[in-house]
C-alpha cells in the first residue's frame, strides 16, 4: 500500500455480496478516493491513479474478463480511418489519469484506463471507423506514363505504411489509354490525386533525345524493333538501316553497341510508349540445360574359311596360270599372293607348293574371324539461352582420302603426286534450339550424331564410319525424360562359293568351298533431358552436382594412387571451396622436376 493511502471508508449493503462483488465494490471505493489496485503476479499494489499507469497495468485483449473499475491496457486496431484522427475526438473522455496514444506504422490505438470505460470508447471507434463507399476514378495522364505512376505510388505505400491519409485504396494502370484507375474512400482518392498531379509533369530537358542504357536485351536488336513500333506511332514512313538506326518524320533511333544503349529522338509521347516497350522486351531470359544420353550397340561378326588352289604353267613366253580356284571375293588368291607376298590380309593363310619343272602347283587356306563390337554411353550436356541455338561436338577430325593423282613425266621415276583429304568430324554432335513456351512447356528443334570409325575398318585406307542421326522437333514439359528415337537392326548374310560338283562332295568337299558370314546387330537409343534455370540459384545447383559427379568421377578411379596422373596433379576442390579461389590465388600449373646438374666446363 503506498503510503498515500490513508482513511477509513464504511460500506453498507442492503444483501450479502459474494467475494467477487466485495472485490469490485473495493476497486469502486479505490477509484472514488483516487486510487487504483494493480496486480502484479499474486501481490496487489494500491497506489494513486496519476502514477498508476506508469506501473506493469495488465495488458488485454478484446474478450477478455476484467472486472469493471480495474485499471487496464488495451491496444485496439482501426481499419478505415487512420487512428491518429481519432486521439482528439477521444481524448476528452479519456480522465487525467488515463492514456491514449496512436502508432501510426501499424494505425492502431493504445488506451489505459478503467475496463469499463475502455470498453466504452470501443463502441465509439466502431461506429466511427466505417468504410465509405469505394468509388472509382479514371485519371487521364499527359506526361507520365501510368505503369511507372503505379508503381512509384504503390512503393512510396509499402515503404510508410499508416502514415498520412491514405486508407485502403487499389491502383491499376491502363498503358493502352495511358490512365490510371483509382477504387478506395475519398481521402485516399484525394491524396492520389494530388501525387498524380504532382508526377503527371513534363521533362525539363534539352532537347528531345534520351539515352537508355539496356540490362539484358542487346541493343542492335531492339533498335529494329523499336523502329517499327516508331513508325507505327507516327504514321510515317522511316527512313535509315534497319536494326542500328531508324527514323521517322523527326524520330531517330540509333544503337551503341559498346555501351549497349539506345540513343532515342523523339516527341515525349513517342518516348513514353518506346520506353514501355523496353521496359518489357528488356528482361532476363531464361535459359535450358539439356541433358542427352546416348546409348549404342553394336556387334559385327565375320567367318571366313575357303581353300584355293591353283596350276600355274611357266616358261619363258607365258606366264599366265593354268588353272586356278579363286574363292573369298574380297580375300587374297593364291596368284597375288604369289606376285605380291606383302598382300597377305588379317586371319590365318597357309600357303603350300611345290615346283616341278615349269609347272607349280599351290593351296592356299584362308580362315579369318573378324569380331567388331562397340558399347557406347554418352552423356553430352548443353546449355543456352531461350530460342537461341547451340551446338556441341565432342570427338575427332579424321581424314578421308577422296583421291589420288600421279603423273609419270618424260624421265623415269613418277612426278608430282598428290591425294585429296577431306576431313570430317568423327564423335558425338548435339545441336538444339529450345524455346520456352508458356506453362513452362519447351519446343526443342533438335539435330542429334553419333558417329564412330567400325573397328574392322581402323587398319584400312577406306574407312567405315558408323553414324546415327536424328533430326526432330520435340514438345516437352520442364524436368521431363523423353526419348528421341530407337533403332534395331539386325542383319545375317551366309556367302557360300563352291566348285561345282566337287564342292558337293561330303567331307571332301570342304576343300572346294568358301564360306564367309556376317552377323550385323545395332541397338540405339536417346534421351533428353530438359531443364529450365530460372534463377542463379537454380544455375548454381546443377552446376554443384555436375562437378561433385566429375570430382566423385576422380576419387572413385584412383588415378592419382594408381600412377596414371602424375604426381604433381591436384585434386579436385570442394565446390563451396573452389568458389573462394580467387584468380590470383588459383593454383599455378605443376613445373617438372629439375633435373641434375650440367656439369661444369671443362669437366668430362
Amino acid at each position: 500500500i503506498d503510503p498515500r493511502v490513508k482513511g477509513k471508508v464504511t460500506v453498507i449493503s442492503s444483501k450479502p455480496m459474494q467475494k467477487d462483488e466485495i472485490y469490485e465494490v473495493f476497486l469502486s471505493i479505490l477509484q472514488v478516493h483516487g486510487f487504483s489496485a494493480v496486480q502484479t503476479g499474486e501481490v496487489i499494489k494500491i497506489v494513486p491513479d496519476v502514477t498508476a499507469k506508469q506501473g506493469p497495468v495488465p495488458l488485454v485483449t478484446q474478450g477478455a474478463r476484467t472486472e469493471a473499475d480495474e485499471l487496464v491496457t488495451r491496444v485496439v486496431p482501426v481499419e478505415h480511418v487512420p487512428a491518429a484522427q481519432l486521439v482528439p475526438i477521444l481524448r476528452p473522455l479519456v480522465p487525467q489519469q488515463g492514456l491514449l496514444a496512436a502508432y501510426a506504422p501499424s494505425n492502431t490505438l493504445i488506451i489505459t484506463d478503467r475496463a469499463a470505460n475502455i470498453e466504452r470508447l470501443v463502441r465509439i471507434i466502431r461506429r466511427i471507423d466505417r468504410a465509405e463507399s469505394d468509388d472509382i476514378e479514371v485519371i487521364p495522364l499527359e506526361h507520365a506514363s501510368a505503369s511507372e505512376v503505379v508503381r512509384i505510388i504503390n512503393a512510396l505505400n509499402r515503404k510508410a505504411p499508416g502514415k498520412g491519409s491514405v486508407g485502403k485504396y487499389l491502383l491499376t494502370a491502363d498503358e493502352r489509354t495511358n490512365t490510371v484507375l483509382i477504387a478506395g474512400d475519398k481521402a485516399s482518392r484525394l491524396k492520389i490525386r494530388g501525387i498524380i498531379a504532382h508526377l503527371d509533369t513534363p521533362i525539363e530537358t534539352d532537347g528531345q533525345t534520351q539515352v537508355v542504357f539496356l540490362k539484358y536485351a542487346k541493343a542492335k536488336d531492339l533498335a529494329a524493333i523499336l523502329d517499327k513500333v516508331a513508325r507505327q506511332s507516327s504514321g510515317k514512313k522511316g527512313k535509315g538501316s534497319p536494326g542500328t538506326t531508324g527514323s521517322s518524320g523527326n524520330i531517330s533511333i540509333q544503337a551503341d553497341e559498346a555501351n549497349n544503349a539506345l540513343v532515342i529522338t523523339a516527341s515525349p509521347a513517342i518516348q513514353r510508349s518506346l520506353r514501355s516497350v523496353i521496359r518489357q522486351l528488356d528482361i532476363r531470359r531464361k535459359q535450358i540445360l539439356v541433358e542427352s544420353v546416348i546409348a549404342e550397340v553394336g556387334i559385327n561378326l565375320t567367318t571366313q574359311l575357303g581353300v584355293q588352289f591353283a596350276v600355274d604353267g611357266r616358261n619363258t613366253t607365258n606366264q599366265l596360270p593354268v588353272g586356278v580356284t579363286s574363292l573369298g571375293g574380297p580375300g587374297n588368291s593364291l596368284v597375288s599372293l604369289y606376285q605380291n607376298p606383302g598382300s597377305l590380309g588379317a586371319g590365318l593363310t597357309l600357303a603350300v607348293g611345290r615346283l616341278v619343272g615349269d609347272v607349280q602347283f599351290g593351296a592356299l587356306i584362308r580362315a579369318l574371324q573378324g569380331d567388331a563390337a562397340t558399347n557406347i554411353l554418352s552423356t553430352p550436356t548443353l546449355v543456352t539461352l531461350d530460342n537461341e541455338e547451340a551446338e556441341i561436338i565432342v570427338g575427332q577430325n579424321v581424314p578421308f582420302v577422296t583421291g589420288q593423282y600421279t603423273s609419270t613425266g618424260s624421265g623415269e621415276g613418277v612426278t608430282n603426286p598428290f591425294q585429296t583429304i577431306e576431313r570430317n568430324d568423327i564423335g558425338i554432335k548435339l545441336k538444339l534450339k529450345p524455346q520456352i513456351n508458356e506453362g513452362d512447356s519447351i519446343r526443342l528443334e533438335i539435330h542429334q550424331e553419333a558417329s564412330a570409325l567400325a573397328a574392322s575398318s581402323v587398319a584400312l585406307k577406306e574407312k567405315i564410319v558408323n553414324k546415327r542421326e536424328i533430326k526432330t522437333v520435340v514438345m516437352a514439359e520442364d524436368g521431363q525424360i523423353i526419348v528421341l528415337g530407337g533403332l534395331i537392326e539386325d542383319t545375317f548374310r551366309d556367302n557360300v562359293q563352291k566348285v561345282p560338283l566337287l564342292g558337293d562332295i561330303p567331307v571332301l568337299g570342304q576343300l572346294f568351298r568358301f564360306t564367309e558370314t556376317d552377323k550385323i546387330k545395332q541397338n540405339l537409343m536417346v534421351f533428353i533431358h530438359p531443364v529450365i534455370l530460372r534463377d542463379r540459384g537454380t544455375a548454381d545447383a546443377y552446376t554443384e552436382r555436375k562437378y561433385s559427379y566429375l570430382k566423385a568421377s576422380q576419387m572413385e578411379g584412383n588415378l592419382l594412387e594408381r600412377g596414371i596422373l602424375s604426381g604433381h596433379a591436384r585434386k579436385l576442390p570442394d565446390f563451396d571451396e573452389l568458389l573462394t579461389i580467387l584468380p590470383d590465388e588459383a593454383p599455378a600449373a605443376p613445373t617438372a622436376p629439375a633435373g641434375p646438374p650440367e656439369p661444369a666446363r671443362g669437366d668430362s
